[in-house]
Order: C-alpha cells, then sequence, then structure tokens
C-alpha cells in the first residue's frame, strides 16, 4: 500500500488529521519552523545581493531526522504548513532541509480542520508559491537588519537586552505620542442643562435635555439662561418618529476578534490568540473525537464561503425562522487597500455546532472565545435590527429642549448578538405623549462638564490603531504588544497602556538617529511592498536594497553621536530588611520585583505585590495578585501564611456588592 506522508505545524493538529485520514496517511508536525537565520551574527550576505544563510533551528535536529526518514519511505509528501505566508515560508524551508525528490513534494492548505477540509485539499495539491516564500523572507530578513543593527546600540548606551524592531518600534511611537497628547491636554469647561417636567396625567416626571444655540460655557451663562426661563411654559412643539436600521456586524477577522474578546471577555491580544490556536486546531469533543472548531485565526478578511453562507442562513431558518433569515448581501473588507484577502473570516466550523453543545468539552476561557466567534458569525448571516427613533422637542421661552428614545420593532440579529453599548428600548414614557399634553416645570438640573484628553491606549485600541495606518498584519499584533509589555517599555494598567521611562527613553533615541524606523507612513509602506511581492508584482529583494543604506546612515550616525542614557531605578516606599535602604523595584523574567540598591554588598529581594483594593473573603484583609515560581498570576490574602486565601480568579469586592 503506498505511503503518504502529511507535514503540519502543531502537534496539536496531528491527532484532529489523523482520525479524518485512513492508515496509507502518515501525520507528521514540524513544530514550526525547522530553518532560521543564525543567532550569533546577522546572517544576511550584504555583499552578494543581500543573499540568507539559513541553518538548522537548535533542538530541531531530532524531528528533521524523523521527518527525513518518513520522507524517504513515502510516495507522496503533502506540506500542510498554516494557509499564510509564514506557513508557505515554513514549507519551503521544509521542502529544503528535506532532501527528498522535489517532484513527490506538493503544497495543501485548508482554511479549517475539519474532514471535508482535508480531504478536498488532498484532491488539489499544488506547487509551493514562491512569491509568498520570498514575501516571507524579506520581512525576516527587513526585521533581522533593523534587529541586529539598532538592538546592540541600545544596550550599549541604555541597558543589556533591548531590542528595536520595524513593527515594534513604530507601535511603540504610537505609544509615546499619544501620551505627550494626554500630557498637553488642556481641559476646556462646558455645562449641560437638563430639566425636570412633571407629565399631566403621568405618576413619573420627564427629564428633558437643553438643545438650544446658547452655548453653555460657563456657570454665569447657564445661571442666565436659568433666570430667563424661569416662570415660562413648557410647550411640546414637535413629536417626530424616524424608522432606522441597524446592520448586524462583520464576521471577525483577527483585529476585530482581539478588540472584542479584550472588550467583552478582558482577554489580553496574547490570550485571545492562544485560545483560538487551541479551537482551530482542535480540541476533544464528547462523543465526536477531536475536532477543529473554528476557521483560520490569522485573517484580514470578512469574506466567507459559499457553501457557509448557506448552511448558516438554513441553520438560521431552522432555528430562528425565515424572518431572521438576511438578505442578499455583498461584503467587503473593511479597510483602505491594505487588506490582504488570503482566505476566510473566522467563523465556526459548523454553526450548528453551538456553545450550549460544547459547554462539557471546553475549558471556561475555550468556551467564552468559541461564543463570542459562533454569536457573530450567526448575526453576520442575520437581519438588520429595526427599531424607531422617537424624538420630542419643547419650547420654553424660545429655546428648545429635547428627549428622545429608541425603540426596538424588531430584534434581527440581536436575537443572538447583543453587545451594543447604546441599548435600545422596548417601551418608552415619550409614546404616551400628544402635542396636546401639559408639562409642568418642577427644576432645573444644570452640570459642569470638561473635556477629556484623548483615551490612553488599550491593547484593542492599540491594534485597530496598527491596523487603520497599516502597521503590522494579523499574525504580528500581539507578538508586538507581547514585546512591548516584555521589554517593559509600556506597562498596563486596567486595561490601559502606559509608556515607561525605559519606553520613553528608547522611543526618544529612535526618533532622533533613526525616523525612519519608527515613522508610521514608512512602516505601512513597507508593509504594501511586502504585500506587492506576495502577489507577485515586485522583486523581492527590492525593499532589502532601498532600506540597508539608509539604515546603515543613521546606525553610524547615532554610534558617533549618542551618549550614555542612564535610566534611575523606581524608588518604592518599603525598606530593605537587611540594610534600611529604600527598596528599588527591577524587572526580571517574571515581571516586576522589589531589591536592594546596594547590590551586590546586598543582595535581599522580596516579591512587588499588587494591591487588588478587595477584601479578603476569610479574614478581611486585602487580596493582593501574587505569582507562582513559575510565573502564574493568583489571588492570595496579605496576612499569608496565617490566612490561606487564594484564587486563580479575581474575587468579588464584597464592600461593591453591597
Amino acid at each position: 500500500m503506498a505511503r503518504n506522508l502529511i507535514i503540519v505545524e502543531s502537534p496539536a493538529k496531528v491527532k484532529t488529521i489523523k482520525k479524518f485520514l485512513g492508515t496509507n496517511y502518515d501525520v507528521e508536525a514540524s513544530g514550526g519552523h525547522v530553518r532560521d537565520l543564525p543567532k550569533s551574527k546577522l546572517g544576511i550576505d550584504v555583499e552578494a545581493d543581500f543573499e540568507p544563510h539559513y541553518i538548522t533551528i537548535r533542538g530541531k535536529g531530532d524531528v528533521l531526522a524523523n521527518l527525513r526518514k518518513k520522507a524517504k519511505k513515502a510516495d507522496k509528501i503533502y506540506l500542510a504548513t498554516d494557509p499564510d505566508r509564514e506557513g508557505e515560508a515554513i514549507a519551503w524551508h521544509l521542502r529544503e532541509a528535506l532532501g527528498a525528490d522535489e517532484k513527490k513534494i506538493s503544497r495543501i492548505t485548508f482554511n479549517e480542520i475539519t474532514k471535508s477540509a482535508v480531504k478536498a485539499s488532498l484532491k488539489a495539491p499544488r506547487a509551493l508559491d514562491m512569491d509568498l516564500v520570498d514575501a516571507q523572507q524579506a520581512r525576516r530578513m527587513l526585521d533581522r537588519m533593523v534587529g541586529y543593527k539598532i538592538s546592540p546600540l541600545l544596550w550599549q548606551k541604555v541597558k543589556r537586552g533591548l531590542s528595536a524592531g520595524r513593527v515594534q518600534s513604530a507601535a511603540l511611537d504610537m505609544v509615546c505620542e499619544r501620551e505627550d497628547e494626554i500630557r498637553a491636554f488642556v481641559p476646556e469647561e462646558y455645562w449641560t442643562l437638563d430639566a425636570e417636567v412633571a407629565v399631566e396625567g403621568e405618576k413619573k416626571t420627564l427629564t428633558i435635555q437643553y438643545s438650544g444655540k446658547e452655548k453653555l460655557t460657563d456657570e454665569q451663562t447657564v445661571q442666565k439662561l436659568m433666570d430667563r426661563l424661569s416662570g415660562c411654559e413648557f410647550v411640546i412643539s414637535d413629536i417626530r418618529n424616524t424608522d432606522k436600521t441597524r446592520k448586524p456586524p462583520l464576521p471577525f477577522t483577527t483585529s476585530t476578534m482581539q478588540q472584542e474578546a479584550s472588550r467583552t471577555l478582558n482577554f489580553s491580544t496574547q490570550k485571545t490568540m492562544r485560545i483560538a490556536q487551541q479551537l482551530y486546531e482542535g480540541v476533544e469533543i464528547q462523543g465526536s473525537g477531536t475536532i477543529g472548531l473554528i476557521t483560520y485565526l490569522r485573517t484580514d478578511s470578512t469574506r466567507i464561503a459559499a457553501e457557509a453562507d448557506a448552511a448558516a442562513r438554513e441553520y438560521i431558518r431552522d432555528t430562528y425562522g425565515e424572518e431572521y433569515v438576511a438578505g442578499a448581501r455583498t461584503e467587503k473588507a473593511a479597510g483602505n487597500g491594505k487588506i490582504q484577502d488570503a482566505h476566510e473570516a473566522i467563523r465556526p466550523t459548523d454553526l450548528s455546532r453551538t456553545p450550549a453543545e460544547l459547554k462539557d468539552s471546553l475549558s471556561r476561557d475555550q468556551l467564552r472565545l468559541y461564543q463570542l466567534i459562533w454569536r457573530r458569525f450567526a448575526a453576520s448571516r442575520m437581519q438588520d435590527v429595526r427599531y424607531t427613533t422617537l424624538t420630542v422637542r419643547i419650547l420654553a421661552g424660545g429655546e428648545e429642549f429635547r428627549s428622545s428614545a429608541n425603540l426596538q420593532t424588531f430584534d434581527g440579529f440581536r436575537r443572538v448578538y447583543d453587545v451594543e453599548e447604546d441599548k435600545l428600548e422596548k417601551k418608552s414614557s415619550l409614546t404616551k405623549l400628544t402635542k396636546d399634553t401639559r408639562l409642568s416645570f418642577l427644576a432645573f438640573d444644570p452640570k459642569q462638564h470638561f473635556t477629556q484628553p484623548p483615551a490612553h491606549y488599550t491593547e484593542a485600541s492599540l491594534v485597530r490603531a496598527m491596523e487603520e495606518i497599516g502597521i503590522g498584519r494579523p499574525s504580528t499584533y500581539a507578538p508586538t504588544i507581547g514585546t512591548l509589555l516584555g521589554r517593559h517599555y509600556v506597562t498596563k494598567e486596567n486595561k490601559n497602556l502606559y509608556v515607561t521611562e525605559l519606553g520613553e527613553a528608547v522611543n526618544d533615541i529612535m526618533q532622533k538617529y533613526f525616523s525612519d524606523v519608527v515613522d508610521e507612513g514608512l512602516t505601512a509602506r513597507m508593509e504594501s511592498a511586502l504585500d506587492r511581492v506576495g502577489e507577485g508584482q515586485e522583486e523581492w529583494k527590492k525593499p532589502l536594497r532601498s532600506y540597508y543604506p539608509r539604515l546603515m546612515t543613521a546606525v553610524e550616525k547615532a554610534e558617533g553621536e549618542l551618549e550614555k542614557v542612564t535610566i534611575a531605578d523606581e524608588v518604592s516606599d518599603e525598606l530593605c530588611e537587611v540594610c534600611g535602604r529604600n527598596l528599588v523595584i527591577k524587572y526580571g523574567p517574571h515581571g516586576r520585583f522589589l531589591a536592594c540598591p546596594g547590590f551586590p554588598e546586598c543582595r535581599f529581594t522580596k516579591p512587588l505585590l499588587e494591591k487588588t483594593g478587595i477584601r479578603c473573603p476569610k479574614c478581611g484583609g486585602e487580596v493582593l495578585i501574587k505569582k507562582t515560581r513559575k510565573g502564574r498570576r493568583y489571588y492570595g490574602c496579605e496576612n499569608s501564611p496565617e490566612c490561606d486565601y487564594m484564587s486563580w480568579q479575581k474575587p468579588a469586592d464584597k464592600a461593591t456588592e453591597e
């Protein structure tokens, strides 16, 4: 019997795919890349027109030996790495490293790990797409040149362990620019004026908002307005009903999934991608074995395959009724020419596999993310929400007040996906009003406000901004933010990202000497150039030839002009238990900790415990965020070990609940 070898990236996929195929198929995993540029040097021969020098990644020797052994016995070899540029490059490296007859090597891709998708891919094998491979080579080499030429300079002039990167440095600059905007912001005062009126025949009063032409900039202006309107009659002048619709959301892309998971589930971008990867590769489902639950998770397209669209509409028709099925709709990927549209949006592989059915097979976080993806896709195939905006205009002394309400008339896609911030009402007291309804003035309610500075970036809003500008691609958003946090260039508090003193120092250097690297426009144009390489429209070494000379000119200038930068450690209020000095905050592999500034004479250290403001449910002490030896966060009482309270989940604040 002929033997066929299928090579995937992740060991988790092996079990899923083996279940779909017969005994004449052998499935093995490469564990990602098997070759890369060497860590010890640049690995790019600039003099030989940027020829890369690849070596076997340390630790992959045994993996390759096993794959070569299997490849030698196989009649056909199918490279089934991920369906994107990175996956195409891994497939190429595998082909080069296996040393097998290229005639028996084919490339297959599938957007979902299901029996039908895997078998369909085996019926349509193809040759490697060298345009995609070259685009990935160009990206890898550009990033290597920036990292290996600038990072050593940062080690020398600032501190060891720092790094610079094309996308990473541009993203850091975005965070720094937002911080500068917030610091420079000058709040402006403004006022709003509400009036409470009694409605004839109704027990409840009505609050109406001033909407006249007078600009309420200060208290004096508001007081004059109230004095002028004192004693005036409040009369309904107009009642208007406007029918409106709200279109369903598009299916998830990588970016929108990360944003929505952050907003509704409080997931970091890295956690979202990790769990989505598990759902894509396959989860053991009771009674069904290992099944891939969602389509490929790295995509910037909202396109849906015709078969999946038809199946979804049929499910909605059978489950909710014909009136909920969306009409014909042409979907376009959001963006302005920065979309690769390589494959489908993120969706469940089978909409009939509901979250309720999988409750006992998935972890809590897997279920929450799957439910979010399921609902979003189902909603995208459903009808618009229909509602009526009811607006009542009231006149008093020639000034206008208003009150309005949005009344839902058909729930449409909100039947399954209701995360709108501006909730629609099912009924309103405004519906009882007519032009003849008498109103009686009760009181004014003036309120002082101040304009707010731009919000700090969160992981979700930074991803959205990077996508809009064109910095990075779906596969790079989470790693980029992870690097910024890991290098301590930014810190995260209550979802918000704050630039650290170290981050500002690095960004200042990058701005002064490497403006090309942090320039958002140039970074976006470079991404577009890589896209053109992937589409076969541009020779792959062209971006390297244009970028490298400018980079080296900047590096040489910085080496000659840049002075040593000293970043002082942040001093805490806690004292060293050995010598009495104020402890300083240091960074280690598992985050921040307290250490004595007298090192190496004094080596005292202790954990830096973050307060939560929540009382311990056992003893009433404060709950602190702690970490295990392996760096996993948990919640424990400040009175440990006397109090043994601990929890992996953030405890509820009983004081708040009361």
